[in-house]
């Protein structure tokens, strides 16, 4: 099995071959085609030239061209070897030149057939005398005789092909030669940009096998330019930024996972172990049952929001997206939240809002407002109120759902990590009483981006925090 790199230089080869001998093919068809032409343009022109001094001739004289005259002047270089003879309508000769010797041009009669129709005819002679020769056969019409007709006459003029078929001969030599030396070139230019190309290419491979777990902080060496390699690199290097950010992601979320089992399993053992160390009274066994089933509901609400999130971060905790109005779902959270509400001195008021939709699942986005509405009751001082907002931005395309209480607010600190998992911030932290595992505000995120929305979190202008959940607005 050949490798990527010979089979791109082999299919590379190939491809400068293919073209290049069309190319070359076509270029030699030009050519001789052409060399042709100029010899039989050559023969025509004397033809044409002995047509008219025939034209011009006495009765009875006939002058062939087929030498250069004597006198003074420059020398001439010009080689005159053309075949020239005359003929009748019967085929018989009524001169030639002298270079003719005893032969004769042929003039079968279908070629007499062609001329006294009237065409001129070209053609190739084999096997006439020791060269290949090219002939042009042209009717012309005498002087009128005593019948008052003008009898048909041919001039003849032949040529060598010997020179033509030397000059193509040499022609197809030099394309040969260019040919094979263009190949060449071209194809060391192409190994050594393959090896530039395929150098880089095993570099960048090389530096990756070695970044494993242990160093996903190293990065791929830049080439330092903007093709395809650089691009490459560019991609690979965000690639195992994103895994290393997931890693790191995964690690903490594992610690903190472990972390938050450990305490109440390590305070339901501890109760246990008590209970279990000397005979006690009936209530207090009671009571140890009632603070173990606690610790065991907090455990229970926490494998059940871890696997909820461990499903959303595989895709998998997607349902079927419709068109819901947020105005009833926000009727209904209230209803739901409004005695939690009344057991901690709060009001939760929802403000009227002209009709909103949402495309989302009914069921993510209903769990998602119960946290957001959980937590701003947690932190609310009693005496306030907690709100609720709908309305529509049409410009962004989204449906915002606001929920505003008058608590401590958020810190500036506290923003960027506010949707992390088991992330609980310093009011939660300092205050025992209040409940929480830091899972609700993360997944409330995850099950919004999962549908297309998401959730921001701002600090309000009078005191207190803001939630506003866009969903994607139903038209």
């Amino acid at each position: 099995m050949l490798s990527f790199r010979k089979r791109l230089a082999l299919a590379h080869v190939s491809a400068i071959v293919v073209v290049m001998a069309i190319a070359a093919f076509a270029s030699y068809l030009v050519f001789a085609r052409n060399v042709h032409r100029e010899l039989d343009a050559a023969l025509l022109a004397l033809a044409e030239t002995e047509m008219g001094m025939l034209l011009s001739a006495g009765e009875g004289d006939t002058v062939i061209v087929h030498e250069a005259p004597p006198g003074p002047g420059a020398p001439s270089f010009v080689r005159l070897d053309r075949l020239v003879q005359i003929v009748d309508a019967e085929g018989r000769v009524l001169a030639r030149s002298a270079n003719l010797g005893e032969a004769q041009l042929p003039i079968p009669p279908v070629l007499r057939e062609r001329l006294a129709a009237g065409e001129t005819v070209f053609e190739t002679l084999n096997g006439f005398g020791e060269e290949p020769t090219r002939m042009v056969s042209v009717p012309v019409r005498g002087r009128d005789n005593e019948k008052g007709q003008a009898p048909l006459l041919v001039v003849q003029v032949a040529g060598s092909l010997d020179d033509v078929n030397r000059t193509v001969a040499m022609a197809s030599v030099l394309f040969v030669i260019l040919g094979g030396a263009l190949l060449l070139a071209l194809g060391a230019a192409g190994a050594l940009i393959t090896r530039r190309a395929f150098g880089a290419i095993d570099d960048v491979v090389q530096q990756a096998h070695r970044i494993g777990d242990a160093n996903l902080g190293e990065r791929l060496p830049h080439p330092g330019t903007n093709d395809e390699i650089g691009r490459l690199v560019d991609t690979l290097n965000a690639m195992l930024a994103r895994i290393e950010h997931g890693m790191e992601a995964q690690r903490r979320f594992t610690s903190d996972a472990s972390h938050e089992l450990r305490s109440p399993l390590s305070r339901l053992r501890t109760e246990l172990e008590l209970a279990l160390r000397r005979p006690r009274e009936p209530a207090a066994y009671v009571e140890t049952l009632h603070s173990s089933l606690e610790e065991v509901e907090s455990l229970t609400l926490l494998v059940e929001e871890l696997l909820v999130l461990a499903r959303l971060d595989a895709g998998q905790e997607r349902d079927a997206v419709e068109t819901v109005s947020l105005n009833v779902l926000a009727e209904e959270a209230v209803r739901r939240l409004e005695p939690m509400a009344r057991e901690r001195r709060l009001e939760l008021l929802l403000e009227p809002a002209a009709p909103v939709a949402a495309r989302v699942a009914r069921g993510a986005a209903s769990l998602a407002l119960a946290n957001l509405l959980d937590n701003a009751l947690k932190f609310s001082p009693a005496g306030t109120t907690v709100r609720v907002s709908l309305r529509a931005d049409a410009q962004a395309n989204e449906a915002v759902v606001s929920v505003s209480d008058r608590g401590p607010g958020i810190r500036g600190d506290e923003l960027p990590h506010l949707f992390e998992r088991f992330y609980r911030g310093a009011t939660a932290r300092s205050d025992e009483k209040t409940p929480g595992l830091g899972l609700g505000l993360a997944l409330s995120q995850a099950v919004v981006h999962a549908h297309g929305g998401r959730i921001e979190a701002a600090n309000e202008s009078g005191g207190g925090a803001r939630f506003d959940m866009r969903l994607p607005l139903a038209r």
